[in-house]
């Protein structure tokens, strides 16, 4: 009772010291709610909400505070309003599922320094693994592609996912440690040539690995994929509490979204507790001695091979154990979603939230997430409704139904991230949200060059 009455002083005190970061804060997170509530379909509503979860990070507020008010976010007001409006949760689903891929990848880029254009096959190790294991493909593997009898089992049951989320993680790591070992005598570029190879080798595999035996189905992917179970009395329990809020009675469907998303932010709140630790121990420090120059790590004792294994196993076990929700969420998996542009839109969000910077490279992941699924896609639709309509441009008077479709702005996504890196690399170098030692080196630079 003593500790609890301390803490509210000390809450108090620090109200009192400045009260504009507490009011700003509840200010932002309330005004995001009420107006995707209300709006369900609009871009921005959705924006200023997403956003509340940097003003946690940005404004001066006691910790405890941003810890309470992060938890209410993301644990009550994000499931209820994604189940009032299901794509909002597929969105930041999909910026959890980035976020622990970017995170994976800016230990092996960010921490120690090794330039990777292939990870995208941990992710795909992770889903096989599950997508192999946790649907019928064992007993269709005697038969051609695309054949399959009828009513066959399930080779395991739905819940043995929780132990698959585990093996994944482990196949993921070991997979890493394969792919390191022959490239470790690498630098720079041929190391992300070959880390390419290695990439589009594993997804080469998943796409004619469908004789003599048939493991993966080739491009056809392997369906259906079984999820773990939930209890009637779950989905009961949630609409009893719920359902007058959300405005509708909530079906098992809405709740498996919930479950997957409250599942991917457990992992990455695990792979930021992680990654936090590690960059403050020893391995981090070894991991920044190599990054910043190699031969000077060398000279110190670093043992250089098993830091740089140790960060492949490490980046690649968060994409595989990732691998393996998405292949339960989507109950199905293809070799077409673990393509190269898969791997260069992870590094992309690195680079844009910055490299070694955790809160960065989440930024970073949910910009583009973002950009690709929301602020596009919804220019596009626009367009397309004023296509529909007789409406002109204004000034030239020219008709929008006559404008071709080959401006959609969702074809130009890659140039856009193009010319995004770019004006990055010419304004902000460090990034979005810089690491506190790239942040130190790059004005430091800066120093040297005036002089």
């Amino acid at each position: 009772m003593s500790q609890i009455l301390l803490y509210f002083q000390k809450f108090q005190t620090n109200i009192q010291k400045g009260i504009w970061p507490y009011v700003a804060t509840l200010a932002h997170i309330l005004l995001g709610t009420l107006l995707v509530y209300f709006s369900p379909r609009s871009t921005i509503a959705f924006l200023i909400l997403v956003t509340s979860f940097f003003s946690l990070y940005y404004l001066k507020a006691d910790n405890r505070f941003k810890l309470i008010a992060g938890i209410t976010l993301a644990l009550i007001i994000v499931p209820i309003l994604g189940v009032r409006n299901i794509f909002y949760l597929e969105i930041i689903f999909q910026i959890s599922v980035f976020a622990a891929l970017a995170l994976g990848l800016n230990i092996i880029v960010g921490f120690a320094g090794l330039l990777v254009l292939g990870y995208v096959a941990f992710y795909a190790v992770g889903a096989y693994l599950w997508g192999f294991f946790g649907s019928q493909q064992y007993y269709v593997m005697p038969f051609a592609p695309g054949t399959q009898p009828a009513d066959l089992p399930f080779l395991l049951p739905g819940d043995a996912f929780y132990l698959f989320l585990m093996l994944a993680i482990i196949a993921a790591a070991l997979t890493g440690i394969l792919i390191g070992l022959p490239v470790m005598r690498l630098r720079g570029d041929y190391l992300a040539i070959v880390t390419l190879g290695f990439g589009e080798v594993i997804r080469v595999l998943a796409n004619n690995l469908d004789k003599p035996l048939n493991l993966t189905n080739g491009p056809q992917g392997i369906t259906p994929i079984q999820r773990p179970s939930l209890p009637e009395s779950v989905v009961n329990g949630f609409n009893s509490i719920f359902s007058g809020i959300v405005g509708h009675p909530v079906d098992q469907a809405s709740l498996y979204n919930v479950m997957f998303y409250i599942l991917a932010l457990v992992i990455i709140i695990i792979i930021v507790f992680v990654t936090k630790n590690l960059e403050d121990a020893k391995i981090g420090r070894a991991w920044a001695a190599i990054r910043e120059d190699e031969t000077a790590a060398v000279a110190m004792g670093i043992p250089i091979v098993k830091m740089k294994l140790l960060a492949f196993a490490i980046g690649a076990s968060f994409a595989g154990a990732m691998g393996a929700l998405v292949a339960a969420s989507r109950t199905f998996v293809s070799p077409e979603s673990f393509s190269f542009m898969q791997s260069i839109g992870v590094l992309s969000m690195v680079i844009l939230g910055g490299q070694g910077s955790i809160p960065g490279v989440i930024l970073g992941a949910a910009t583009v997430t973002i950009l690709n699924l929301q602020i596009l896609q919804g220019f596009s639709l626009y367009l397309s409704q004023l296509r529909q309509s007789d409406a002109v441009i204004p000034i030239i008077n020219f008709a929008w139904r006559n404008l071709s479709s080959q401006l959609d702005p969702a074809k130009y996504q890659r140039l856009l991230f193009g010319l995004i890196l770019i004006l990055m690399m010419i304004f902000r170098p460090a990034g979005l949200i810089p690491a506190e030692r790239r942040k130190r080196k790059m004005a430091s630079d800066t120093v040297e060059a005036k002089e």
